[in-house]
């Protein structure tokens, strides 16, 4: 081989080298797409009609006041369960109370479900300040343990109450002319989290 040729091919395997070790330069295709991703939010909306539950005066002893009123989910998730948070004042007319008028109140709540009523509690206004009963709780059979029934988006509940100034069989002239004035707060809540897989339609 002439020196010519020689010194021909060792340029030429140089340059090779050196366009590997620089990456070179190569023709190719190319295509992209974008993708869209949005995660929102689903909505709680309780409602509550009437507004106000109960506004009556001249009670006596053993007077019962019935009272209806509807809860309502305006949102797009489901409630699992609505809470009822009590509080209460009272005015002491003459300022002679020696009892907490509350304890002379008592108060049962009754839900109503598709197929039938269930009481989910019955107890003095004055207790039932300390407790946060869920208004959905249901007995599935007597005997059972309490289990959350909700609202569903969309639907609404009735719920029945019964307040009793209780007849004690003893002297209560001390209450003559006072005022009980109940806060009722209702919290209502979503249930436990959902496992969205990559089938469900309301994901794709």
């Amino acid at each position: 081989m002439s020196f010519t040729k020689r010194i021909g091919q060792v340029v030429m395997s140089g340059a090779m080298g050196l366009s590997l070790i620089g990456g070179g330069t190569f023709a190719y295709f190319s295509d992209t797409v974008n993708t869209e991703n949005t995660f929102a939010a689903g909505t709680l909306d309780l409602n509550m009609n009437p507004k106000t539950v109960v506004n009556i005066s001249n009670l006596k002893p053993g007077d019962e006041i019935y009272r209806e009123f509807t809860l309502e989910n305006n949102g797009t998730l489901d409630i699992n369960k609505v809470l009822l948070d009590t509080n209460y004042t009272v005015e002491d007319a003459k300022d002679d109370n020696i009892n907490d008028f509350a304890k002379q109140i008592k108060v049962t709540l009754m839900y109503n479900t598709s197929s039938a009523t269930n009481q989910i509690v019955e107890t003095t206004l004055y207790e039932l300040h300390t407790q946060k009963p869920d208004l959905t709780t249901i007995f599935n059979f007597v005997g059972s343990t309490k289990d959350p029934d909700g609202i569903a988006a969309g639907q609404k509940e009735k719920i029945f109450v019964l307040f009793e100034f209780v007849d004690n069989g003893q002297d209560q002239n001390e209450f003559q002319g006072d005022k009980l004035k109940i806060d009722w707060t209702f919290n209502a809540q979503t249930g436990g989290s959902t496992y969205h897989d990559d089938t469900d339609p309301n994901s794709n």
